[in-house]
């Protein structure tokens, strides 16, 4: 979100979280609690295996792939493990696709249930009490506040993920992407627009 909305989300976090992890790694370290090298692992792991960029590129296939985009939507999680996603809390994915005439949206209004093989951990936003209620009451407004405009007269859906089901937003392709390659619209493809909370956007 946009502005003051944006940071009340945020005021709970210390102002250098990045250096706060780093203590509490040292700390639990010099008391014998974690092993320094399964603690590296798991880091790397999260940082280089898990996370939005896996989620990037199964929508970047389906845009160029018709065969992967169709089995997409019949058997998500089929699909998703050709590309070696899956396992715990991505068992049960749906895949739901924006167009002209719907724009989808995903929260959990029970805890933070979350694809978390394809998009990593979830943004705090996602957690929060506001978002969790808002974006079923309000989704437009909601939209807003994330600077998503939605086309003349598109519908906004409001999926609630759960334990059982988690969904992913495939988003409409950008027209100034058309052409391109797999590998160069994975870039294009944000953690957010996946969500539902954004749109695809040109990389730096």
């Amino acid at each position: 979100m946009t502005g003051d909305k944006t940071h009340q989300y945020h005021r709970h976090l210390p102002e250098d979280p990045e250096y706060s992890a780093e203590k509490l790694q040292e700390l639990l370290t010099e008391k014998g609690l974690v092993d320094e090298e399964t603690l590296d692992e798991i880091v790397n792991i999260y940082e280089h295996k898990i996370g939005p960029q896996n989620g990037s590129r199964v929508v970047a296939k389906s845009w160029v792939d018709k065969d992967f985009k169709k089995l997409l939507f019949e058997n998500t999680s089929e699909a998703i493990s050709t590309l070696g996603y899956g396992g715990r809390q991505g068992e049960h994915i749906v895949a739901v696709e924006n167009s002209p005439e719907i724009h989808n949206m995903v929260v959990c209004t029970l805890c933070s249930c979350y694809p978390w093989p394809l998009l990593g951990i979830p943004p705090n936003w996602y957690k929060s009490d506001s978002y969790r209620k808002r974006a079923v009451k309000e989704p437009r407004t909601v939209l807003h506040e994330f600077g998503v405009e939605l086309l003349n007269g598109q519908k906004v859906r409001v999926w609630d993920s759960t334990a059982e089901i988690r969904y992913l937003v495939v988003p409409m392709q950008p027209e100034k992407s058309l052409g391109l390659k797999e590998n160069d619209l994975i870039p294009w493809v944000t953690r957010n627009s996946m969500i539902g909370t954004g749109l695809p956007t040109r990389p730096l």
